[in-house]
Formats: structure tokens, C-alpha cells, sequence
């Protein structure tokens, strides 16, 4: 193990220096343009070069599921909901005023892909690529995609990829995502780097498959605390437009997440059976083996600290929370054309969670370590008859402390090519995340373990999706949660105005909490202009106010689309609205990375406008937008989290390109 994950990364990485870096991209990828090339090679060459017609179809990406799509080019609003620093949808989320930091909770799912603990510090891992979020590719030349945005002042956001291969059953990527941005406000610099690279292969029988990525990523914050004084922003003085000059909390607090990741996944067929002599699968039993080990730590450091979180053990803050895990899967899967793919498993999980020291006070004492062994049991069935499909999971712990059960279950039905169906069945028991259980600080009262006290926490959810191109998108989904686990000040230590999360800690729900969604999407068009809607409802039956969200959110997009310039260019522009009610809206805990949750102040209910202009030049899609333009007129109220404004009125540009040689 010592010297396989450094030969690993150097059989990853050493082919990029033999390749070419020729690219181009469209709609739809011309294979006539390709054709063209290769003809004009074999001029140069004198050589006969065979001229085999691309399609963009053969330009694939496979995800963690192993489901596979091929590349996207057109230009769509749903592009333009993507385009931003995650890269998904965030229509759910609240930003913070500067790119890199938080996004608040509009919307939630407590859907989760593992039933193990992970570290925490979720206000840090919105752009952290999990196992989950790596792709593979399967490509017929070389491709590149080249993402670029602006962000605010002093910087810029970049994400690369270049995906190629050496054959037609191997296939390499490298890709890393860069960004800085210093901010408009004091000490509210951000920036990261996110380096992935995955390779793809298969035997020429396909009997053996591999898959495997390395990834390492930094995600680096300053960390201001909010502001002291909110009328310096609501005022609208001319003094505090320029908001470098608004008071902030701190100006020495930097908080830091770094994890480094090792996986492969493989497979062999001992028994593989076409139909006839077809290249069709009618048959197969196959071994397989999954593999993970991932380091990560969360840092926050201080140079002095600061009475806002109560009193400290030393006169800097240091606190680093450390997590190590090693996960093996074990599993054996028989595949039948009629009968479906079946999958046995056995996975094994390895944790260490440290801190360096222990701490020992008069009432209690404080472990440095979470160290143990998880071993769980599962199966999965896939099977698909016509319009209907089948999936699902579970897994079932065997042994170890932390874990419990999880299930994931889905049936649809495509009734016809416009409307389908689905019906979806989840359930999770596990203990909290590790900060939970365990967390040490320099700041007193940021000492806890919750080992003995804690118990598991559930999930249930029953989802139903109707997707139909007359009616739109409609899911409904209630969830019953737990022993449900949350942040927030202790009820019983007074709070001092100035030290509001000096007593922040965790707290589980013996009451059992009831959460309704209904969420509904449908675009109406008349010729070139399009309306696009998205609204979301929310009910929550709790006895005590622990989970706190907007009752409704809504976005709708007004735009025009139209090839314009004799269709040299695909022109969009518009104008997106969005709102959501006011409510206790989670405050944000620099300190733990966590959003805790407040009864002292509704925030909300303000609404806010974008106008964009994004256009398709052959290759290239641009995008400009001015956000938050209305941010001048009415009130300054507009918050991401208590203390937390949202971003004023600023424009912005970008662009995506995909080369193809």
C-alpha cells in the first residue's frame, strides 16, 4: 500500500505528456468537420487515414452508478441554473455574499448515499466531490471541457477537464477546478482547488472492468464573523456602500477543509453468455471489489481569540478534527436478461476520528478518539420490463457501533413518452455525524462527546414523481425523522448580546418530526419566449422548532431564445425572479462549519431579480448576467443568515467550451 498509491497516480498522470491538446465543440458534434480533419491529415501525411463517422453520442460519461449519458451541448435554461461555483441547480440553496462560502438550507432532503457518519462541517463540503460526484468517460477522440466565471474582486473561477484515450476500452481524465475571491467585505477571502483524475478500462472480452479516480481537494476560507453592527447595511449610507468599510467581526480567523481520496472499483465475469452471436449480455456471474480510503481534516484557526465564543483554554485557537477511512465491498453479482441483475455484497469499513489530546475537566472527561471497525451485509436488484423499472438496496449492519440499516427503493412506469411515474422508498438508521459524537476546541464551552448519550437517528420518506410534458414535474414527499440531531445555543446558559454562539452545541429531537414537500416545475412557451417556473411548498409538524425552512419558495424565468445573426449565433436573455418567506432562517457557526438553528429573527421575504444574456457561438456558450439588480431599491434586508448579507447588484461573465480533436 505504501508504494501503490504513488505508482497508481503516476500511471494516472504520465500519459498527458504524450497527448495533443486539440479540441473543438458544437451542438451537435459534425462528423463531416471531423472527416474534413482526417482527410487533410492524410494530405500532410501522405498516409491513407480511415475516415469513421463521431457522433456526440460517442462521447459518453458514466457515473458512480454506472448509469451513462453522453455529452450535453445544447444551450438550456437548465444551463444557466447550473452555471455558477457548485455546478447544480441551487435553487434550494441560499448563497453568501462572496463565492467559496456557505449556502443556506431553503429547501431539504435527508436522503443520504452512505449509512456511515461522516465528518461533518457541512458548510465546507457543498464544493467537495465526494465518491458520488466523480465521473467517467468513455470518449472517441479527445475532448476538453473548459469552465469560466468571474467572481468578486481579485479573482477568478476556473474548472478543466480533458478526458482522452489510448484505445477504445481505456480511457484517462485529469481535471482540477481553481478558484479566488477576495470579496467585498473585510477578511472575506475564499478560494480552493479541486484535482481529480479517473481512468476507465475494459478487457477486449469485457469480462474485466476498472475503474478509478485520485482526488485532492482544498477548500480554504477567511472567516469574518458576520457583522457587529447590521444598520451599517441597512442604512443605504453612502459611507457603507463601499462595504470593505462595514465593521466585521473578526480579521484573523481562517477556516480550512482538506481531504485526499484513493478508489477503484473492478469486476470480472467468471460466466458471460451473449445472446446468439450477438454482442448483447443474456447472461453473466461476476466478482467484484470496491475499494476507498480518503484523509481528511477540518482546521480553524485563530491568532487571538475572541470573547464571541465564550472563553478559551489558550490565547490562539488551533482546532483540527481529523478523520481516516478505509472502506472494502466485497460482491458477487448475477446478471439475467429476464431475470434481472441481482448484486450480494459485504463491505467492511475502517474509521479513526482524532483530535491530538484529551481533556479532562472536574465534571467530565473528553476522549481524543473514535477508532473502530463497521462490517454490513447488502444487496441490490435492477430489472427493467418494458415501461416499468425496478431499483433498489439495503445494507444491514453486522457488527460495529456507529451504523444501523439503509434503504433505497424506487419503482417507475413510463406510461407513455411524454408521462412517467415513480414511486420512491427510503429509509436510514445511523448514528450522527463524527463533530456529533465528539468534538474538542481551545474555546471551552466547544468541548463534547455524545458517544453514551446520543442515540441513532432515523429517516423515513415515501416520495412520488409524475413527470408528464402536458402537466409539468410534481413530486410529492413526507419524511419522519428521529432522534432527529441539530446545533443551536444551549437553552439553559444565557446568551449575552456580542456572544450569541458562545454556548452553540448539538442537540438531538426525542420527538418525532414530520416534513411535507410538494414541489411543482413546468415551462410554458409561445413561440420564441419561454415562462419557466419552479415552486416549492414546505410543512413541518414538530412539537419543538428545530427545523426551521420557508414555507414556499418560487423561481420563474421569463426568456427569449432565438437563433440570430442568419444562425451564427443561438441568442437567449431574460429575466429570473425568485422569492422565498421569511423564517428563522439558520445562522452560521464559522467556528464548527455548521448552521445552527435560532428563534431571535425571521429573515426572508424579499424578492430578487437577474437579468442574463447567455448565446451559442459554434463552440463556445457565453454567459453575462447581472445579479441582484433590484438590490438598490426597497429595503436592505436582504440576508443569507443572521448577521450574513446576501450579495449586492454586480455583473458577471463567463463561458463554457468543449473541444473535440
Amino acid at each position: 500500500m505504501r508504494y501503490f498509491l504513488p505508482l497508481l497516480l503516476f500511471f494516472l498522470s504520465a500519459p498527458l505528456f504524450s497527448q495533443q491538446d486539440s479540441i473543438s465543440r458544437s451542438k451537435q458534434l459534425d462528423s463531416s468537420d471531423l472527416a474534413k480533419k482526417i482527410a487533410r491529415k492524410s494530405k500532410e501525411t501522405g498516409k491513407q487515414v480511415a475516415v469513421e463517422k463521431v457522433s456526440i453520442k460517442d462521447y459518453k460519461i458514466i457515473s458512480y452508478a454506472r448509469d451513462t449519458t453522453f455529452l450535453d451541448t445544447t444551450q438550456t435554461i437548465q444551463k444557466e441554473y447550473a452555471y455558477n461555483y457548485i455546478r447544480r441547480d441551487v435553487f434550494e440553496l441560499m448563497p453568501f455574499s462572496n463565492v467559496g462560502q456557505p449556502y443556506n438550507k431553503l429547501g431539504v432532503n435527508f436522503e443520504s448515499t452512505t449509512m456511515y457518519p461522516v465528518l461533518g462541517a457541512k458548510a465546507k463540503h457543498f464544493n467537495y466531490m465526494e465518491v458520488e460526484d466523480i465521473n467517467y468517460y468513455n470518449v472517441a477522440t479527445p475532448m476538453t471541457d473548459l469552465f469560466f466565471k468571474t467572481t468578486f474582486e481579485k479573482g477568478q473561477l476556473l474548472d478543466a477537464l480533458l478526458t482522452f484515450n489510448t484505445s477504445r476500452r481505456f480511457n484517462f481524465s485529469i481535471a482540477y477546478k481553481g478558484f479566488r475571491s477576495f470579496g467585498k467585505y473585510q477578511f472575506n477571502q475564499a478560494q480552493s482547488g479541486n484535482f481529480r483524475t479517473t481512468l476507465n478500462y475494459e478487457t477486449k472480452n469485457k469480462r474485466y472492468n476498472l475503474r478509478a479516480h485520485i482526488a485532492a481537494q482544498n477548500i480554504d476560507t477567511e472567516e469574518n464573523g458576520g457583522l457587529p453592527n447590521p444598520i451599517q447595511f441597512e442604512s443605504g449610507e453612502s459611507e457603507f456602500r463601499d462595504r470593505s468599510r462595514i465593521d466585521v467581526r473578526f480579521t484573523d480567523a481562517d477556516n480550512k477543509l482538506l481531504g485526499k481520496r484513493y478508489f477503484f472499483d473492478h469486476q470480472y465475469k467468471l460466466i458471460k453468455k451473449n445472446k446468439d452471436s450477438s454482442l448483447v449480455e443474456k447472461t453473466s456471474l461476476a466478482l467484484g471489489h470496491q475499494f476507498n480510503y480518503e484523509t481528511k481534516y477540518q482546521l480553524y484557526t485563530q491568532t487571538a481569540a475572541n470573547p464571541y465564543f465564550g472563553d478559551a483554554l489558550l490565547p490562539a485557537i488551533y482546532d483540527r478534527a481529523n478523520l481516516k477511512t478505509m472502506h472494502n465491498e466485497f460482491n458477487v453479482e448475477f446478471y439475467n436478461a429476464i431475470l434481472g441483475r441481482l448484486r450480494g455484497n459485504i463491505s467492511l469499513l475502517n474509521y479513526n476520528y482524532f483530535f491530538n489530546s484529551k481533556i479532562i475537566t472536574d465534571t467530565q472527561q473528553i476522549q481524543n478518539q473514535l477508532k473502530g471497525t463497521e462490517v454490513a451485509i447488502g444487496a441490490d436488484y435492477k430489472k427493467q420490463i418494458g415501461g416499468f423499472k425496478i431499483d433498489g438496496g439495503f445494507k444491514y449492519k453486522v457488527s460495529g457501533s456507529l451504523t444501523g440499516s439503509i434503504l433505497n427503493a424506487s419503482a417507475g412506469y413510463r406510461i407513455n413518452e411524454a408521462n412517467t411515474i415513480k414511486v420512491t422508498l427510503f429509509s436510514l438508521s445511523r448514528m450522527p455525524d463524527f463533530n456529533i459524537l465528539l468534538y474538542q476546541s481551545d474555546y471551552t464551552q466547544y468541548n463534547w462527546q455524545n458517544t453514551d448519550t446520543f442515540q441513532k437517528q432515523s429517516v423515513n420518506s415515501l416520495q412520488f414523481m409524475l413527470d408528464s410534458n402536458l402537466w409539468g414535474s410534481i413530486t410529492a414527499k413526507y419524511s419522519r425523522l428521529g432522534n432527529y440531531t441539530y446545533f443551536t445555543s444551549a437553552p439553559d446558559i444565557p446568551i449575552e448580546v456580542g456572544k450569541e454562539e458562545a454556548s452553540v452545541r448539538p442537540y438531538q429531537e426525542k420527538n418525532s418530526i414530520n416534513h411535507l414537500k410538494l414541489k411543482y416545475a413546468k415551462e410554458f412557451r409561445l413561440g420564441a419566449f419561454a415562462l419557466n417556473n419552479t415552486i416549492l411548498y414546505q410543512v413541518v409538524n414538530q412539537t419543538n422548532n428545530v427545523l426551521n425552512v420557508p414555507q414556499i419558495v418560487t423561481r420563474n424565468t421569463l426568456y427569449y431564445s432565438s437563433d440570430v445573426f442568419k444562425k451564427a449565433m443561438y441568442l437567449q436573455t431574460g429575466i429570473t425572479f425568485k422569492y422565498f418567506t421569511s423564517y428563522y432562517m439558520d445562522a452560521y457557526n464559522p467556528l464548527l462549519s455548521e448552521f445552527y438553528v435560532q428563534d431571535a429573527e425571521k429573515l426572508g421575504g424579499y424578492p430578487m431579480f437577474d437579468f442574463f444574456i447567455n448565446a451559442r457561438v459554434k463552440q463556445t456558450r457565453i454567459y453575462l448576467k447581472a445579479e441582484h439588480f433590484n438590490s438598490g431599491f426597497g429595503k436592505r434586508n436582504y440576508y443569507a443568515a443572521p448577521g450574513y448579507p446576501y450579495r449586492d447588484f454586480v455583473i458577471r461573465f463567463g463561458l463554457v467550451w468543449n473541444f473535440f480533436s
